[in-house]
């Protein structure tokens, strides 16, 4: 039995099959119709979330699969002070493959040690979100044809963001990439992903605080909003919420064949008038996110043997 914690839990072919897997889903929906028929996925979210929450059951559902869980803690027996191993353990009675998100960091791996069937993280505080991950490989896949040779700028909230900090790990197993890290130094990128991650694999980045220094130079622009649910200060929060705001007038600084990608919510980091704009790829990201965690519930329950992406 395997679970999905962390974005490196998957090699770089299996990472390669899922997102072959997903865009045959895409090419032929009929196909995976009934894949799932009989089982039940639950989803465990001790925070908030729409999109990941919603993916993840459409997902089953439209593998022909049923849906069971609780949308926040309060819902839950952890208000009467379960702990996460014990509610992990009897939902995996009822239950046959979890996706779980909480707000410690580690809480999906714990889980994992006490559950009976895959446990697939679906964010943990500001570590990790590894189905994120597999969105954004996808869409960049798709926009782009490929996921080596590019640079990729991250901007906005580098220290708290988990797609963040999950998407740099899997892009260092690329060739040719470079990071160009663009934040307030309040918001920097944690030392633990710089000298774990990037130096230790040589991979060429830049740290800089201005968007219209960068923007100019980058293939991908992943913007991040910051989170104030991550701040212990509320006038820090106020204080750096908007110090990125992508708009028109940025935007023609930057290459025509740029790709824009937001793991959303967004607030008010990139402005509504760059929506219609080709290059923003954020709503078609949210859309690749069904169709790898398709792909992903399918492999975690070893069902993807039969179909020949």
């Amino acid at each position: 039995m395997r679970h999905l914690i962390d974005p490196m839990d998957l090699s770089v072919e299996e990472v390669d099959h899922l997102l072959t897997l997903a865009q045959d889903i895409i090419d032929n929906k009929e196909k995976y119709s009934e894949v799932c028929k009989g089982k039940k996925l639950a989803t465990l979210f001790f925070e908030p979330s729409t999109r990941t929450r919603l993916s993840f059951e459409a997902a089953m559902m439209e593998l022909g699969g049923n849906v069971l869980g609780f949308s926040s803690a309060s819902s839950s027996s952890s208000t009467k002070g379960e702990s996460v191993g014990d509610t992990v353990k009897i939902v995996s009675c009822y239950a046959d493959i979890i996706a779980m998100r909480h707000y410690k960091e580690g809480a999906p791996m714990l889980a994992s040690m006490k559950s009976d069937v895959p446990i697939i993280n679906a964010g943990d505080g500001g570590h990790n979100h590894p189905t994120q991950t597999l969105a954004d490989l996808l869409t960049i896949k798709r926009e782009k044809g490929r996921l080596n040779n590019m640079t990729i700028g991250f901007c906005g909230d580098l220290m708290f963001g988990r797609t963040v900090h999950s998407l740099i790990k899997a892009m260092s197993r690329y060739e040719g990439i470079k990071f160009i890290l663009i934040s307030p130094d309040e918001l920097k990128l944690p030392d633990y992903i710089r000298t774990e991650v990037i130096e230790k694999n040589n991979i060429p980045y830049e740290e800089i605080s201005s968007l219209e220094d960068a923007i100019g130079s980058l293939d991908v622009l992943y913007m991040t909003r910051v989170q104030k649910e991550r701040f212990f200060n509320e006038a820090d929060y106020i204080r750096l919420k908007d110090t990125y705001i992508l708009d028109k007038s940025k935007l023609a600084l930057a290459r025509p064949d740029l790709s824009i990608l937001h793991p959303l919510p967004r607030v008010n980091e990139i402005s509504v008038e760059v929506d219609d704009d080709p290059r923003a790829c954020y709503f078609r990201q949210a859309l690749n996110g069904k169709y790898v965690r398709m792909a992903l519930i399918m492999d975690l329950l070893g069902l993807d043997k039969d179909f020949k992406a």
